[in-house]
């Protein structure tokens, strides 16, 4: 008889497997051959089993191999070992099959969980696409709103089915918003278009009368009404592309027409305002030589001299007329400061309540200055200085109101 730690074969040539608790089955005869080559052959019957597990194991491990094919193939090969015509540690080899079990259960929640997490963020995501897309209905960005709604669409195609329910109304929610888009961009285009229409028609109208405005002379109404013309083409809108241009060009070509015949009369203008604004400015020169004003009345009468022979003269240009002018103003205004000062100084009641305000304050600094030498005397510094702050204030006043009354003349 030849043995082995998990089997053996007896003299009749019948083959036993061993357990781990020492009870034996027999799985075999063996004839052909010696006892150690019956031992040896149901010895490799296990090891075949040993890798049929293993493979198993590494597919389970390493595939996307299902939780039902998976246990499919464990029950498989627990039926195999366990009517295993072979010799080897067979209990071994059951409980590796029980923890691939575990294993694939374990795989199988893992995988529900994931899965569950996976529906939540495909609607959280599908959500937050209905939620956009139903802002952008809102929207009058037509092509930015137009592009990105498309590509929301793409967006929801590469997310996964939720239960046929909760997808449905998701998607009704988000095809109503495309919907609702489409129609008010479709709205807002055919609207456009009425308005393109309207607005040709009113340009062609301006067009009419800025050509028929063309060859007129008179040139300030002329003009003022061009200028009323823009702005009613401004206000008019654009019309449709293939007609704004043209419009605009005989637009711009009628103004250019009139405004080139004002300019030549203008520039025939500008040469004899020229001229006249060398005078003034002759004139300009003499009077602020009247600088600074001594003789009040002297003054005034050569000003008015001046100002007399100014107005005679006709325009200057335009550019130039603010400066020229402002030096006569500078004068003028400098000879009315002069007949107010004069008016100060001449006007008994206001010289009469500067004088009374500075007496009133003369009289409050006395004060103050006497209560501050009884403090310091009573050795009250704190009262002294608060008192003292209070003088340096009524002081300032005192000063400012008898450089007022100087003005009336002391």
């Amino acid at each position: 008889m030849s043995s082995d730690p998990w089997g053996r074969v007896d003299e009749t040539g019948t083959v036993y497997v061993r357990s781990a608790d020492g009870t034996e089955r027999e799985v075999g005869s063996w004839k052909a051959g010696s006892p150690d080559e019956a031992l040896a052959y149901f010895k490799r019957k296990y090891d075949g089993l040993v890798v049929e597990i293993g493979l198993l194991e590494r597919r389970v491990q390493t595939t996307d191999l299902s939780s039902k094919d998976a246990m499919t193939a464990i029950e498989h090969l627990r039926d195999q070992v366990t009517d295993a015509h072979a010799i080897g540690d067979l209990d071994a080899l059951g409980k590796r099959l029980d923890k691939l079990v575990e294993s694939v259960e374990s795989r199988r929640e893992e995988r529900k969980v994931q899965k569950a997490k996976q529906s939540d963020e495909a609607r959280h995501s599908k959500e937050a696409l209905v939620v956009e897309a139903e802002e952008l209905a809102q929207s009058e960005q037509w092509r930015a709103a137009g592009e990105r709604l498309r590509a929301l669409v793409d967006t929801w195609k590469g997310l996964p089915r939720l239960d046929r329910k909760s997808d449905d109304e998701l998607w009704h929610r988000f095809s109503h918003a495309r919907s609702a888009f489409s129609k008010r961009r479709k709205a807002h285009f055919a609207s456009l278009d009425a308005q393109r229409e309207e607005a040709r028609k009113t340009k062609e109208k301006l067009v009419a009368e800025a050509e028929a405005l063309s060859n007129s002379q008179d040139w300030g109404a002329t003009a003022a009404r061009y200028r009323e013309l823009m702005t009613d083409w401004k206000a008019a809108g654009r019309a449709q592309r293939e007609f704004e241009d043209d419009l605009w060009n005989r637009f711009r070509g009628a103004q250019d027409v009139f405004f080139a015949a004002r300019s030549a009369v203008f520039a025939e203008r500008d040469a004899e305002q020229g001229e006249n604004l060398k005078l003034k400015e002759e004139l300009a020169d003499e009077a602020e030589k009247l600088l600074p004003i001594g003789d009040l009345k002297a003054a005034r009468a050569a000003f008015r001299s001046i100002n007399e022979r100014w107005e005679a003269i006709g325009h200057v240009p335009r550019d130039a007329r603010p400066k020229v002018e402002g030096r006569m103003q500078a004068v003028e205004r400098a000879l009315q400061e002069s007949e107010e000062a004069e008016w100060r100084r001449t006007n008994p009641e206001a010289r009469a309540r500067a004088a009374g305000l500075t007496g009133q304050l003369q009289a409050a600094v006395d004060k103050l200055k006497g209560q501050i030498e009884q403090a310091r005397a009573q050795g009250n510094n704190a009262k002294a200085d608060k008192l003292q702050r209070e003088l340096d204030g009524r002081q300032a006043l005192l000063d400012s109101a008898l450089k007022g009354l100087e003005e009336f003349g002391g």
